[in-house]
């Protein structure tokens, strides 16, 4: 690039810092992307900012992938070529902006942690007599029993169980309704708390579980009485209220293979976000495969 071309990035940077008031290692992150950018257009010879074409960048952004460099980092040096180019466009250097309709490579899913069954068990071994011991049972129990999410075993309600049909009704994402089954256990522990819940609860409360001075418990309490839990029964990682519902998901899929059910259970408006538990199912079949086939050569 020419002494001019330089200057403009120059100017940008100084906009960046001054205008928008972008922090110092902000900076130093875009400016290193735009020269790795820069090194990569020597060779095309291109002399203006004005003569990159869509297609400059989407092969840049392909060899750089084909180097091995990771899709969070290339999102991050395509954001910060489009924002230059925005900067220029603005400016008026430049017509439109060629990095606009350049896509960035999805970065993969991270794959959500989950309990096995015996630690499922572990976690869920508590002796409740109280009613602040038998409030916590229920809530792991159902929120397991029933994929919940935070929010939703949050927003129930008595009047959202069924028990003798085995049912509730939740309020999901969107304020979407469905209907779910429960398990035994979790009938069994509900059951429990709800003949001690007026015992916590205040006369004008609606809520199913309720804290200690009388209201609906919180998100944040839940999450602390989980963690109590867990760490009170010995288990060596972090759990929370999440980990249950992966933990669900991953087992029912295990067990029964259909991924449409696991979908609708969770309430998930697109199938893609319930197959990530397939790769966790394929994990475990995996390690299955390993320990017991005679020519898996992992023995």
């Amino acid at each position: 690039m020419k002494k001019d071309a330089l200057a403009l990035a120059q100017s940008f940077f100084r906009y960046l810092e001054t205008e928008r008031r972008y922090s110092p290692n902000t900076l130093k992150n875009y400016r290193r992307d735009l020269e790795h950018f820069s090194e990569y257009l020597e060779p095309k010879k291109l002399s203006r900012w004005a003569e990159i074409k869509p297609h400059h960048i989407r092969t840049y952004a392909s060899q750089v992938f084909i180097e091995g460099l990771g899709a969070k980092s290339i999102q991050r040096r395509l954001s910060a070529i489009r924002s230059f180019m925005n900067y220029l466009l603005r400016e008026g250097i430049i017509k439109n902006n060629p990095a606009e309709g350049v896509k960035t490579p999805k970065a993969p899913k991270k794959l959500p942690g989950i309990l096995d069954i015996e630690q499922i068990h572990q976690l869920l071994n508590i002796e409740a007599t109280d009613p602040v011991s038998l409030r916590d049972k229920a809530i792991m129990e159902l929120i397991y029993s029933s994929g919940l999410r935070l929010s939703e075993i949050v927003r129930l309600n008595p009047i959202d169980l069924n028990l003798s049909d085995k049912s509730l009704t939740v309020l999901g994402k969107g304020d979407k309704t469905r209907m779910l089954p429960m398990g035994t256990e979790a009938i069994k522990s509900l059951k429990n708390w709800l003949s001690c819940r007026n015992e916590l609860a205040n006369p004008n409360e609606e809520a199913l579980f309720v804290g200690s001075r009388g209201n609906r418990l919180s998100r944040r309490s839940i999450q602390s009485r989980i963690k109590h839990w867990a760490k009170k029964n010995g288990l060596q990682q972090d759990v929370y209220p999440h980990l249950l519902r992966h933990s669900f998901a991953t087992h029912m899929l295990e067990a029964s293979g259909d991924l449409r059910a696991v979908q609708e259970l969770l309430g998930h408006k697109d199938i893609s976000t319930t197959q990530v538990y397939t790769h966790l199912d394929f994990e475990h079949l995996s390690k299955t495969y390993d320990k017991a086939h005679p020519r898996s050569g992992k023995k």
